[in-house]
């Protein structure tokens, strides 16, 4: 389906013919017409299908048609990161650029005269407010924000946000807004979790799901089955391949992100890492230099993981296999965006070959194996895991150790105790004379003083 085809103004055509979009990705043609009938809704569909203008365009639309009281917040937009709000805001310029609609993004990781504006804009209100939900509430404790009259409550990444500890500070946000209000829910993922959520704060919700949890049909996944102390040789041999340009590669640790980058700058790459304890300030200036072509090679942590739009990635690794099949997906899903052409490949070490059966499972599919090279040394078996999990000899109660063994003989030669104790250890007869007169007093141990007792 076309944009012009949708029920839609005249002046966001325009914004939309600037910024040449043409066609709707199925998330955005299957709920843009759902907002617009004002119903609730709760999409779920992969990073990278449009997500957030599926949400912004008809929003823009109904915030339009009416003009804004004055100091108020109509629509409140809740996102994970600082990132992502950054990145709503710029779209959001985009497709409100022919409309009197004004957005503000609420986010930490500011010096104090950004909060400063944050605190004016707020005080004199805003049509969309996109912000995170811990530096929301910091401005709502001070008193001067009005969410009374909000029309529109949106969650995008909403999975994301309650994996990172926000579904309290979620409830007492929803706790300041009307009853009156449609809520939009977008997710990568439907756990139970998010399930519940939904209950609470949806009403008669419409839900919508698209290609679950799959990645995109371009993107070229390999593995290595490998061992650890392989996998840096590896990594530098694909470079030297050609795939040395717009790469990022993901970790599991910020440690591992720091060690890595530091080797490959060492190597002559022009590497950057990301990871959440780097400040708001020094991860703009990565993600901008990357963007810019300054840097070729993005080592990271999940933090990019979702809602980071980087266009043009040619490939991603998987240093380490990610813990959840959703998030491979995530992971593999920077590249090969808009129909482009994109590469994965994932290492897979002994110790993580279970957990990457388990995402070949997940995905009902066999990831093609690539060969290791021979100067790099021999890669480990490919069926050693299969071997211990069908069959293979285990540790277990039901099967004797040679420890087990020897403490089992040492039971059988104990030798019997007798059945009645030595004559020693009996009780004194009754013809032995008892001592005469009154026994000793005892002793009484004497007592420190520590002082009055506090009540």
């Amino acid at each position: 389906m076309r944009f012009d085809e949708l029920n839609i103004s005249d002046e966001l055509l325009d914004a939309l013919d600037a910024m040449r979009f043409e066609e709707c990705t199925p998330i955005q043609e299957q709920s843009i017409g759902v907002i617009l009938e004002g119903h609730d809704l709760i999409a779920c569909a992969q990073t990278g299908t449009g997500k957030t203008a599926a949400y912004l365009l008809p929003v823009i639309d109904l915030l339009a048609e009416t003009e804004r009281p004055d100091h108020a917040v109509r629509c409140v937009v809740m996102v994970p990161t600082h990132e992502l709000a950054q990145q709503i805001d710029r779209q959001m310029e985009g497709f409100s650029y022919y409309l009197p609609v004004s957005s503000l993004a609420i986010h930490g990781g500011n010096d104090g005269k950004a909060f400063a504006r944050q605190q004016h804009a707020l005080r004199s209100g805003a049509d969309l407010v996109i912000a995170t939900p811990g530096r929301l509430l910091a401005h709502m404790k001070m008193g001067y924000v009005d969410l009374s009259r909000v029309e529109f409550f949106i969650l995008d990444e909403a999975d994301r946000m309650l994996d990172m500890g926000f579904s309290d500070d979620i409830m007492r946000i929803v706790a300041e807004l009307p009853r009156e209000r449609q809520t939009l829910m977008f997710s990568a993922t439907m756990p139970r979790k998010i399930q519940q959520l939904a209950k609470s704060i949806l009403t008669d919700p419409v839900e919508v799901k698209i290609a679950v949890s799959k990645p995109a049909e371009k993107v070229d996944q390999s593995v290595f089955i490998c061992h650890e102390y392989q996998k840096e040789n590896l990594l530098k041999h694909l470079f030297e391949q050609g795939f040395s340009k717009r790469v990022i590669v993901f970790s599991s640790s910020k440690l591992k992100v720091r060690q890595l980058s530091q080797a490959m700058r060492r190597s002559k790459w022009k590497t950057a890492e990301m990871h959440s304890d780097l400040d708001q300030a020094a991860r703009e200036q990565v993600i901008h230099d990357f963007r810019a072509g300054r840097i070729d090679i993005l080592i990271a942590t999940d933090i990019l993981a979702r809602g980071i739009d980087i266009d043009d990635i040619a490939m991603v690794v998987n240093y380490d296999v990610p813990h959840e099949a959703e998030d491979y997906v995530h992971r593999i899903g920077r590249t090969a965006r808009a129909d482009a052409d994109g590469k994965a490949v994932t290492f897979v070490s002994e110790r993580d070959r279970r957990r990457f059966d388990q995402i070949e499972h997940f995905l009902d599919i066999k990831v093609r194996r690539e060969t290791i090279p021979a100067e790099f040394g021999e890669a480990p078996a490919e069926n050693a895991s299969q071997t211990r999990a069908n069959g293979g000899e285990r540790r277990g109660r039901n099967k004797k150790g040679p420890g087990q063994k020897r403490r089992a003989s040492a039971r059988k030669e104990k030798p019997q105790q007798p059945a009645t104790k030595p004559e020693i250890d009996a009780k004194p007869s009754a013809e032995v004379a008892q001592p005469e007169g009154p026994s000793e007093p005892k002793k009484r141990k004497k007592r420190r003083w520590y002082g009055p007792k506090k009540q």
